[in-house]
């Protein structure tokens, strides 16, 4: 038995079968760690859900920015961006509700074995444990009744920062913020969403959310996305996996057991000036 712990797919369904062959992934024994991210801007945002729904308790994906976009998008909360977009097949698809119902099901973190999966980090005044709890609170609202509520109230970039005495979808907005979109933060867990790129163009005050000193989930090794420019890194208490695939890179595996790094070439977008992020 393996467990392979691999970067953002975007949508790139046939990325993911290459390298799944690549390790020869065997669902009756293996199991895969997808860090979030499954759909948009790839050619095959359908195909990849519906694969990863069919593994059940073989796969353990968390919730992406791009699959929150999703969710928002099937929902009303935002409108499509259009020609970056690559959903529309979802929104179409005859099990569209099967699909969608399946997706605002999925944990926002999982913690296992002394690994954390998140997608993009975690504020550096959170433990594991807290920011677990915090995950759960999120998760029971998007799979409960109400969750088209949730979804009306979690685009936006403020509150920029944790306070316990936060309530309601202003609480939500924060942890779902930290969880799927952060790169960047203050050492006292200022979040920071415009600037993107390479490590080097860290605002002013401003570090890579990982390399906060002090940070307090540093006891656990960390398994996340969402930061392309930043590549894969490998170092003590960090797995950062998505290398790039999108944009003509690779598509990265880890097996956990070992950290044994699995890689297949990625053909990248064919078309658009999208920029890497």
């Amino acid at each position: 038995m393996a467990t392979y712990a691999i970067g953002d797919i975007q949508g790139c369904f046939a990325s993911l079968t290459a390298l799944l062959e690549r390790v020869a992934f065997d669902p009756a024994r293996d199991r895969l760690w997808l860090v979030g991210d499954l759909v948009n801007r790839g050619p095959d945002s359908l195909n990849t859900l519906r694969y990863v729904r069919d593994l059940g308790s073989a796969a353990v994906t968390v919730l992406g920015n791009h699959d929150l976009y999703l969710l928002m998008v099937a929902y009303g909360s935002v409108r499509s961006r259009g020609k970056d977009d690559t959903i529309q097949a979802v929104l179409d698809a005859p099990d569209r509700e099967a699909l969608l119902g399946w997706l605002r099901t999925r944990p926002l973190m999982h913690v296992e074995n002394g690994f954390a999966m998140v997608h993009a980090g975690l504020l550096p005044g959170w433990t594991v444990a807290q920011a677990r709890a915090l995950a759960r609170e999120v998760e029971g609202a998007l799979a409960g009744p109400y969750h088209a509520d949730l979804l009306h109230n979690l685009w936006g970039s403020e509150p920029a920062a944790w306070r316990d005495e936060l309530r309601d979808y202003e609480r939500m907005r924060v942890i779902v913020n930290a969880m799927t979109r952060m790169r960047f933060c203050t050492p006292e867990g200022v979040m920071d969403f415009k600037v993107k790129g390479e490590v080097a163009r860290a605002p002013k005050g401003y570090l890579p959310w990982f390399e906060v000193p002090g940070r307090k989930s540093a006891d656990t090794t960390l398994v996340v996305g969402h930061w392309s420019a930043l590549g894969l890194k490998i170092e003590p208490g960090l797995l950062a996996l998505d290398s790039g695939c999108l944009w003509g890179r690779e598509l990265t595996a880890v097996r956990l057991e070992d950290r044994a790094v699995f890689q297949v070439p990625c053909p990248g977008l064919t078309q658009g000036k999208l920029k890497p992020s």
